[in-house]
């Protein structure tokens, strides 16, 4: 399991994959990601500061990541993160969230004392798509209602069941509301959704222009930002 990578083209940074508890919803039924956590507080603080001190501070902006919410990683490891972050003198964080916590989100940032862009797995702004096909349990019904308390969505296209004019409007509104959007194309796993090959092929032809957009990171490979398995 990689745990620790610089991404070197679009927005530079460090990013690294810690351990956390489970997460608190963990019924999404594409996903497969949140295996990696546990309930040993020992076990989960001691990996994660061993992954903590690979942080170098080289690009001044980091990016954590667990399997579930930046919420589920213990107090330990938070108070850890926060000391790399005035150590290594870093301006900028990446964190991601459930829409569970919202709430919580403004305490984060108060937390951390530095810009944080947060993201939220969006995978779809089509409602029922969102909520009963993927079962996503994010009921919001607005982007204005999403921008209250995030800063980037993560959309996720390619899956059957899903079509071409969810994918439009999707891509149009992360391009005209938010300042970053990651884009992950469906990977199979062990759930039981499976990809559309032909939509996958039709998405990256259409949309290939997003690969020269600042704002928007597309992962045709769930690995592509360098950690995980």
């Amino acid at each position: 399991m990689d745990r620790y990578n610089t991404i070197e083209n679009k927005n530079q940074r460090e990013i690294l994959l810690l351990k956390g508890f489970p997460c608190i919803w963990g019924k999404c039924s594409f996903c497969d990601y949140i295996l990696d956590n546990s309930t040993s507080e020992d076990e989960i603080n001691e990996l994660n500061f061993e992954v903590l001190n690979k942080v170098t501070g080289k690009y001044k902006v980091l990016e954590v990541i667990n399997s579930g919410s930046c919420f589920e990683l213990p107090k330990k490891t938070l108070e850890r993160i926060k000391e790399v972050v005035e150590e290594k003198g870093i301006e900028k964080l990446f964190l991601e969230s459930h829409w569970f916590y919202r709430n919580k989100v403004k305490e984060m940032r108060e937390y951390f004392k530095v810009p944080i862009t947060f993201k939220i797995g969006v995978e779809s702004f089509d409602y029922e798509f969102r909520n009963t096909f993927l079962n996503k349990n994010a009921k919001f019904r607005t982007v204005k209602e999403l921008q209250e308390y995030f800063d980037s969505p993560c959309m996720m296209v390619g899956i059957k069941g899903q079509t071409k004019e969810m994918i439009d409007k999707d891509m149009e509104i992360v391009l005209n509301n938010f300042e970053h959007g990651t884009i992950n194309v469906f990977t199979p796993n062990t759930s039981k959704l499976e990809k559309d090959d032909e939509l996958i092929q039709w998405f990256i032809e259409k949309y290939k222009y997003l690969n020269d957009n600042p704002k928007i990171e597309v992962l045709y490979n769930n690995t592509d930002f360098g950690v995980g398995d």
